[in-house]
């Protein structure tokens, strides 16, 4: 691949990348937001495959576009979809970003040149992990496999608990036992207590009293007939 082609493919997927950041902030489904999640992992994966960060690349396909997608969606199935609409102006949030970013720009404004070959990490720390990994290593003979599980492990160790902590996260939610039933009325979906009528919803929500459907322990039912 000529650099031309790699410099219009690195192009392409950070314009993806940049509105499907900005299509998540403004989406208020929940599903939206975990599928677009997933699709910038994904994006992101790509990117660094182009980088020659094969390892980094696998890494962020199986976490992020993966496991942390299926655990989102997992809680989605007990907390809803809906997103609730905001109390007030995401000043404080929106300041706090600006201004993180500012900073992380001007630590990085001074960074080699991606790629080349006097950078500090290639005279010095990748020539020790390619020369005296294998034998410092219990003879490992992949230098990536070595860097993630011996020079850099404590760090893989921090992602793996973070992956792991997030499926407990997940496991205790399911782990909570009947919970309140989801019914679509109105053009909604709405979480109701067990016992609640047609008419109970029609009181509250507005919209026609179909039929008297009284929302047991079972699964809810739509006035179609689809499982809530």
């Amino acid at each position: 691949m000529t650099e031309t082609m790699v410099q219009l493919v690195d192009v392409v997927l950070l314009v993806l990348l940049a509105i499907t950041g900005i299509a998540v902030i403004r989406t208020r489904n929940l599903f939206v937001a975990v599928m677009l999640a997933g699709i910038y992992s994904l994006l992101s994966a790509g990117l660094f495959v182009v980088m020659d960060a094969v390892d980094v690349a696998f890494t962020e396909a199986a976490v992020g576009a993966g496991i942390s997608t299926v655990l989102m969606l997992g809680t989605l199935a007990l907390v809803g979809y809906k997103e609730s609409a905001p109390t007030h102006k995401p000043i404080l949030p929106l300041f706090v970003v600006l201004v993180t970013g500012g900073i992380l720009v001007y630590g990085t404004a001074e960074i080699p040149p991606f790629g080349g070959a006097d950078n500090p990490a290639h005279k010095h720390v990748a020539a020790h992990y390619i020369h005296d990994s294998e034998e410092e290593i219990g003879h490992i003979p992949n230098v990536v496999t070595s860097v993630l599980g011996s020079y850099r492990g404590y760090d893989t160790m921090g992602e793996t608990a973070v992956i792991f902590t997030a499926m407990v996260g997940v496991l205790l939610l399911l782990s909570r036992g009947p919970l309140p039933k989801r019914i679509f009325h109105a053009g909604q979906w709405h979480t109701v207590k067990a016992g609640t009528t047609r008419e109970d919803m029609v009181a509250k929500f507005g919209g026609d009293a179909g039929p008297d459907e009284t929302v047991k322990d079972g699964p809810a039912r739509t006035e179609g007939g689809a499982d809530g």
